[in-house]
């Protein structure tokens, strides 16, 4: 699956430190900007998602008589709705293949925007690597030496993973921008004279880039995880309005996707606990992850809600069934005239 992610990000990393240096280093615009041509660039699919919703409903009557037909025999109904079908011209899996695109490069993007270092600043993903499980390889031994110091150092470089890998580029940002020998603190001499030239080659293509991770104000750092906490009053953070701007994006994005659901199929059960459900999951997560995800979020419900109230208010399953029928009767309309014409 990191094979494929590959293929899909190394083009859009090249997109991604074009915008880069477009903005000035601006991480939050970069981003913003990338979302929205991604998005733009598969409205197609949601069209063509919304024209199989179209095909279902036009077959709905048939199929229903089907229904009543069969039974409780589902062997017949599965062969007469497979028959239907095939005489329709109508793909039983037709909606699948663009919500199975669009879920594909979701992952792929999450992963892209998790990786500025990578595509960004174009550094080696090798090295970014060595680097990153060198750093949390010291800190797991540090942990069994000095909890308190291991903890200290967790807290204010916002280090998230052990792993090592570059799914941590943006808590990795804080060490390669460090000027304390923070690094060479938790690795000891010997173990940082093996990576030294690698973490020497990050700072350098680091300062090459210049990426500012910052949003509006320093105080809201996307490179920083929010550190949440009940007293809400004496330690609130700006960054903390980072993941209740992800919470209320993907309220909106949930509410607007229940809206158009209950538009299009009026019978379709309620949905309104995992409207809820999603939003708050995104609160949560938002408190454990570095800021740009939740930025990330943000970007993706918002300019995604308005692609499909867009796409809803032009393509809309009920727009295009109309559109559909309009001309099936003009067509009739148009053969009753030719044989009307014939017999005058």
């Amino acid at each position: 699956m990191s094979r494929i992610f590959d293929i899909i990000n190394i083009p859009l990393g090249y997109v991604m430190r074009f915008l880069a240096q477009l903005f000035g280093g601006n991480f939050a615009l970069s981003v913003f900007v990338f979302t929205l041509l991604i998005d733009v660039i598969l409205i197609p699919l949601s069209i063509k998602s919304q024209k199989s919703t179209v095909a279902q409903l036009r077959i709905k009557p048939k199929l229903d008589e089907l229904k009543k037909r069969y039974g409780d025999d589902k062997q017949k109904f599965a062969q007469a709705q497979q028959e239907l079908y095939q005489k329709e011209n109508v793909s039983m899996a037709g909606g699948c293949l663009p919500m199975l695109v669009r879920l594909l490069l979701l992952f792929a993007i999450y992963s892209l925007i998790l990786s500025p270092l990578t595509y960004m600043s174009g550094a080696s993903k090798t090295k970014v690597n060595n680097v990153s499980s060198a750093i949390s390889s010291g800190l797991e031994t540090l942990k069994e030496e000095d909890e308190d110091r291991y903890n200290e150092i967790i807290k204010e470089y916002n280090w998230t993973s052990t792993k090592g890998t570059v799914s941590n580029q943006l808590g990795l940002i804080k060490f390669v921008r460090d000027d304390t020998g923070i690094v060479k603190e938790i690795l000891g001499e010997k173990k940082y004279a093996k990576i030294e030239d690698d973490y020497e080659y990050l700072r350098k293509k680091d300062k090459e880039s210049n990426i500012n991770y910052t949003l509006f104000t320093d105080k809201i750092n996307l490179i920083e995880k929010p550190n949440f906490s009940m007293d809400i009053f004496h330690n609130f953070e700006l960054n903390w309005l980072l993941p209740i701007g992800a919470f209320l994006s993907q309220m909106l994005m949930s509410l607007i996707q229940s809206r158009i659901t209950k538009i299009n199929t009026p019978e379709a059960p309620s949905m309104m606990g995992l409207t809820l459900f999603m939003p708050l999951i995104s609160l949560f997560i938002g408190f454990t992850f570095p800021g740009g995800v939740c930025f990330y979020w943000i970007c993706s419900s918002l300019i995604g809600g308005a692609i499909q109230v867009f796409v809803q208010l032009f393509y809309g399953p009920q727009r295009l069934l109309a559109r559909e029928r309009a001309k099936e009767i003009e067509k009739e309309y148009d053969f009753e005239k030719k044989q009307l014409e014939k017999y005058n």
